[in-house]
């Protein structure tokens, strides 16, 4: 699906983020290609349309997104962090071989908190690895 600039401005405001260039444009990208970029993913995807555009730029935006609650950061390998659009409750699949990386439904009731009491979860992560369809065949 297509998103407009004014339907990109609009969900910036809900989430109390101004919206200026770069901004519009990172998100663009995380909607239209989910994917779980890293920060050299979208900067390479983004430097034509936009030659000033800095690294630091795309981690200061990322890092926004994040404290708003926009996207949620995968780190499936050490030094390796992947930014992911739908904060909804899924788990991740990693293919060892091709490092594309899956979505996966889960139950949200997969870590009962009866089974831990006293403990206050605040968030929850399943990440697989192994050998996609793909690679398989």
């Amino acid at each position: 699906m297509g998103y407009t600039n004014e339907m990109i401005i609009d969900y910036l405001k809900k989430h109390d983020i101004r919206p200026s260039t770069i901004r519009i444009k990172v998100l663009n990208y995380l909607l239209n290609n989910r994917i779980h970029p890293t920060v050299d993913d979208i900067y390479k995807n983004l430097i034509e349309d936009i030659p000033t555009l800095s690294k630091t730029s795309i981690y200061n935006t990322l890092d926004l997104f994040l404290e708003k609650g926009v996207v949620k950061v995968l780190a499936l390998w050490e030094k390796e962090l992947r930014y992911d659009i739908d904060t909804n409750l899924h788990g991740h699949f990693k293919c060892e071989k091709c490092g594309k990386v899956y979505d996966f439904p889960i139950s949200s009731n997969i870590l009962s908190q009866n089974k831990l009491e006293g403990f206050k979860i605040n968030d929850k992560n399943i990440h697989l690895y192994g050998i996609c369809k793909e690679c398989n065949k």
